[in-house]
This record gives structure tokens, C-alpha cells and sequence, in this order.
């Protein structure tokens, strides 16, 4: 069959009346808030991103992980904090995504933690720079149930690779991709579901037709190209593509860098999904890197609580009246094309 196929049903796999109930409920509630202009909310997310940890042994020059920049506390997601959120959520929570910042396998206890949820009917999903992705690891991560896994790979040759990823070795890449499909191959299984993501910047844009051939040279299932969130556009970055097509960015008429995204007064995500931190805080999304915008903390109270609360709302209403003057939105690219 088909990878792709196989990834789409295996995702629908996961539907059950409540998963099914609790979507109905979430899309009803978004589009009658858009109609009334007013936050209403029923329904718990589709989807979260958790962070297993914020250490990451790369220093990627527009990542907060990479800089050592972090203005919030760092460390890693203990597994009593994360099987509380699991245990509340699983009933109506159809796909995880283990990662915010940071290196998803640095955590030790990351794979069990994708198994405890794959045992729940869970998709789960990450996204690697492949670094630890030994024979050992990689055998263990088919076995956790994994069902996608994200390649971040930047390059298609060292000198190149390493513009970006800095401390990155790309044969390391290449050689942990090809250890996960050899073990997907002998232990005869559907997942994971394995993409390059490649981040089109200026000095890696020639090698994108090169990053397909690599794919399909490996037998990588997909290949997505991703726009890099660059913080300090507007008087221009070395990082920024020459094509368009590429860039997040483009230039104003008075010569300055705006993001493309009319950033119009409304957004899914706040209804449909969140980032929670490897401590325990309830993010809007995954532009709110520094925690700026914490709704509440699941160490103390309950998810529900937190996602329900008067603050959370409150944020939600701000969206639907302003979403130019909330500070993590002007590097959005929610209803803007990021998979070129």
C-alpha cells in the first residue's frame, strides 16, 4: 500500500465516538465564534504539542534551544507530570506531538512515553535532528509505536548543512534515517511515517531539488519544505531565500521585510490545539516560545480548567479583535502557507 495512504489510515484508525464527538463539538464552537465575533468554547483539543525537554545539542542561530536565550526556566518533562496529562486527555485526544523545543531523544524516558500513549490509540508524532538515532534507538522507536517521524535535515552536503544546523553532522543524519527504515523494514511495520523537513534558507535554496533526490534515494517517505522563522526580518537576515516562494518575508515598499500573513482576526489553533511545556504551562501555540502567554499550570489544577478558564477566553476574544497587536502573532504563519 501506498505510504501515504497508509499514514492518512492509520490517522482515521484512531477515531472513536468521543475522538468523534469531541472534533464536532471544537469545529461547531470555532465557527460560531467567527460568526458571533465572540470567544465561545466547547470541547476539549484535537491535538497538543508537548515538550519533552529544552536541551537540544545543536546551536541553530534562530532557535532558542540553539542560543542557550530562553527567558523561561529549562529542563526536562518527568514522566509523573506527563502520564497525568495523558491519563486526562487520551479520551478525546487524537494526535501528539512530542515536541515544542529542544531534542525530543535527550529525554531519556521519551520513547516510553510514546509507547504509553500509542497504547492509548494516540497518533503520535516528533521531530528529530537524527543525531540519536543509533541502531539501538532506532529499533526502539519502531517498537514504541511512533507514527510519524519528522527529519529535520537542512542540507544535502556538510558545508551546507551546517550554515544552520551548527555542531550538526549531516552523515549522522543520513545514517540514523537509513537505521529507523531498516528496522521499520525487519520488524515489518507500518510506522513510523518518515519526512525530510527541509528549512529552505539562502544558503541551502539551490539544494532543494537535491534534498528530493536524497529522499528518494533512502526511501524517505515524503519530503516537506518548511519556511524558517527568522526574529529580526525587517532590516533583511543572510538567512532569508532569494525566491520568494521560500521566504516567510517579503519586501515592503519602503525596502523593510514584512511577514506575508495579513494576520486576519482569527485562528484555529486556539480552538483546536496547545503547547504544554515540559513543566507543566498551557501555551496558545508554538510561536509563544518564551511562555509569555502561560493560560495556567496543569501541575496544579486540571487541563480542563486551564483550557476553559477566564483567561484562556479572554486570549481567544483578543484574536478575534486584534490579532495584529498580540506580540507572538506577528511571526505567524497560521493562514499562510508554510508547506511550500
Amino acid at each position: 500500500m501506498n505510504r501515504k495512504l497508509s499514514d492518512g489510515l492509520n490517522l482515521l484508525s484512531k477515531a472513536t465516538p468521543k475522538r468523534l464527538a469531541n472534533a464536532m463539538m471544537v469545529f461547531y464552537s470555532y465557527y460560531y465564534s467567527l460568526y458571533q465575533k465572540q470567544a465561545y468554547h466547547k470541547g476539549l483539543p484535537i491535538s497538543i504539542s508537548i515538550e519533552p525537554t529544552t536541551s537540544c545539542n545543536l546551536r541553530c542561530p534562530e532557535c532558542p534551544s540553539g542560543l542557550r536565550s530562553f527567558t523561561r526556566p529549562t529542563g526536562m518533562l518527568d514522566e509523573k507530570l506527563y502520564k497525568k496529562i495523558i491519563d486526562e486527555l487520551h479520551p478525546t485526544l487524537w494526535y501528539l506531538t512530542f515536541y515544542f523545543q529542544g531534542e525530543p531523544f535527550l529525554n531519556p524516558g521519551f520513547l516510553d512515553m510514546v509507547r504509553y500513549a500509542s497504547e492509548k490509540k494516540i497518533y503520535t508524532a516528533t521531530s528529530t535532528n537524527a543525531h540519536y538515532l543509533n541502531n539501538e534507538n532506532a529499533r526502539k522507536t519502531v517498537e514504541s509505536g511512533l507514527d510519524r517521524l519528522i527529519i529535520s535535515i537542512d542540507g544535502t552536503t556538510q558545508d551546507t548543512y551546517e550554515q544552520y544546523r551548527v555542531g550538526g553532522q549531516l552523515q549522522r543524519v543520513i545514517e540514523g534515517t537509513e537505521n529507523v527504515l531498516h528496522w521499520r523494514q525487519k520488524l515489518k511495520s507500518k510506522t513510523p511515517y518518515i519526512i525530510f523537513q527541509f528549512l529552505v534558507l539562502k544558503p541551502n535554496e539551490h539544494q532543494v531539488p537535491d534534498v528530493y533526490k536524497l529522499a528518494k534515494k533512502l526511501k524517505v517517505d515524503k519530503v516537506v519544505l518548511k519556511t524558517a522563522q527568522i526574529y529580526n526580518y525587517e532590516n533583511d537576515s543572510h538567512l532569508i531565500p532569494v525566491n520568494e516562494k521560500y521566504a516567510r518575508y517579503k519586501k515592503g515598499n519602503d525596502g523593510k521585510y514584512i511577514i506575508k500573513n495579513k494576520l486576519l482576526n482569527h485562528c484555529w489553533k486556539m480552538w483546536h490545539s496547545c503547547v504544554i511545556t515540559w513543566d507543566g504551562r498551557v501555551l496558545p501555540c508554538c510561536f509563544d516560545k518564551d511562555a509569555l502567554h502561560s493560560m495556567g499550570n496543569i501541575n496544579n489544577e486540571k487541563f480542563a480548567s486551564v483550557w476553559n478558564n477566564h483567561h484562556y477566553n479572554a486570549f481567544r476574544n483578543r484574536i478575534l479583535i486584534s490579532r495584529k497587536q498580540i506580540d507572538i502573532c506577528t511571526n505567524c504563519t497560521e493562514g499562510l502557507s508554510v508547506w511550500v
